[in-house]
């Protein structure tokens, strides 16, 4: 599937339902999203949560927003392009227990 360039992607997202991974993920906090395409084809999206690590979750525990440009980078100064880069590998990890693993492959 093509994404639209008029489409844009979602770089954050807000926690809404932390149930079970409290420790991870704060409800209303603003989460950095690494863009997977075979995470959200099995319904995941892939954020840096509390641990500092990158990690499969629910997209239902998200909600996703832009953020102009002009805030982004005076939030992040720069630090957050690593993160927003699509990376060279599938998401590893998954937090999640109750779907099928968002690695496995078709």
């Amino acid at each position: 599937m093509t994404r639209k360039k008029n489409n844009p992607v979602p770089h954050y997202a807000v926690c809404i339902n932390n149930e079970g991974y409290k420790a991870s993920l704060e409800i209303g906090k603003l989460y950095c999203v690494i863009p997977d395409e075979q995470a959200a084809s099995h319904g995941y999206i892939r954020v840096i949560d509390e641990s500092g690590e990158d990690y499969g979750y629910s997209a239902k525990r998200f909600f996703p927003i832009m953020i102009p440009r002009e805030l982004e980078k005076a939030l992040f100064n720069g630090v957050h392009t690593a993160f927003i880069q699509p990376p060279n590998k599938p998401l590893r990890r998954t937090r999640e227990k109750s779907k099928q693993h968002a690695t496995q492959r078709k």
